[in-house]
């Protein structure tokens, strides 16, 4: 068993153009007046780091490492969420993800799938310099509009779909493997790896690659009605990173999993502060730290409700409440002695 680490910050919600929230000392400060232990940096927020220079100099990744230890923070991990998202992109959602990449790649989806390429191996490179063995990002998708099968699906579309979404990202994953840092995909809706069946599709599509692992964020799972808890016992080998983000589903005569185009408020499956919903984090906490999972508890905050200020103070508490100690002695030590095999055998009567 292991303990796990934190509390920690996704600090990509809170960036402002307002003080604290336009830098990096002061996310750390307040971060660090809050309880926080770690933060999990976005790579495309500029005034967080310069991802290019940290692919490129040891110097200035030991220096942003201090910059930010001398607050009492370490960094979890690095995240391309946005950039991983456009190593894949279907034509019908160009426009909408053109937001997330830079202006002389809008509009020349090749340029952007060929940036967002070099920007999450330059994540790798990064990771590795920090120190930090573990990185999250989104798979992107190429199959999301066919997630459900009408109109038909034409025999093998679901397979070209992995193999080609396989041959974008494997030559990525070679530089994680290269430089021992683990690529955790955040299963969540609108990507290709959005549960457990499409995380093992993918995972055969790269060949079992040993760099494909799992950012495990139970809040999407309570949107597609799947049983969080089991996903640890069949996937806990590969979760090497950790969202503490809360949620809830709330059907009715009216709306239900697809949410019936509503914003996030109306939705009946919706993402709220952690403590807030409906998710069992004492139960997860306890899983995760049985199966040794060696992660960081990262607060992520998405609610429809509750201000971030809020949420974020709320956050390290809650997230330190679940937080065990694992054991290293086993409870009834007190009461158990040395026997010979002789006496063993007495025992059993043989």
């Amino acid at each position: 068993m292991k303990t796990i680490k934190g509390p920690a910050i996704f600090l990509a919600q809170f960036m402002d153009d307002v003080a604290p929230f336009n830098s990096l000392d002061g996310l750390c400060q307040w971060a660090s007046d809050l309880g926080y232990k770690g933060v999990q940096i976005p790579t495309g927020e500029s005034r967080l780091m310069n991802l290019d220079l940290a692919a490129e100099s040891q110097t200035y990744c030991d220096e942003l490492k201090g910059r930010i230890n001398s607050y009492g923070l370490e960094i979890t991990e690095l995240s391309t969420h946005l950039q991983g998202q456009l190593v894949a992109v279907h034509p019908a959602y160009d426009l909408m993800f053109d937001n997330f990449a830079p202006d002389d790649c809008k509009k020349n989806p090749a340029k952007r799938t060929e940036w967002a390429i070099d920007q999450v191996k330059k994540a790798a490179i990064a990771s590795r310099r920090l120190g930090l063995n573990a990185h999250a990002t989104f798979s992107g998708a190429l199959l999301w509009h066919a997630a459900h099968p009408w109109p038909q699906r034409p025999k093998g579309l679901v397979e070209m779909g992995f193999k080609e979404l396989a041959k974008r990202w494997t030559p990525i994953l070679d530089v994680y493997k290269e430089n021992g840092v683990a690529c955790c995909y955040e299963i969540h809706p609108g990507e290709d790896l959005h549960d457990g069946v499409t995380f093992e599709r993918f995972l055969e599509a790269t060949g079992n690659h040993s760099a494909v692992n799992i950012l495990y964020d139970p809040s999407h799972f309570i949107l597609q009605q799947l049983d969080y808890i089991e996903y640890i016992d069949h996937y806990h080998e590969f979760i090497k990173a950790f969202h503490v983000k809360d949620s809830e589903f709330n059907p009715t005569g009216k709306k239900g999993a697809f949410g019936g185009y509503l914003d996030w408020a109306d939705r009946a499956g919706r993402y709220r502060s952690p403590g807030d919903g409906q998710i069992d984090f004492k139960t997860i906490f306890s899983k995760l730290t049985q199966y040794g999972c060696d992660v960081w508890a990262v607060m992520e905050w998405e609610c429809c409700i509750k201000s971030p200020e809020q949420g974020a103070k709320e956050g390290a508490p809650f997230i330190q409440r679940h937080i065990i100690e694992a054991t290293q002695k086993v409870f009834d030590d007190f009461a158990g002695g040395g026997f010979s095999d002789g006496e063993m055998r007495e025992m059993l009567g043989i």
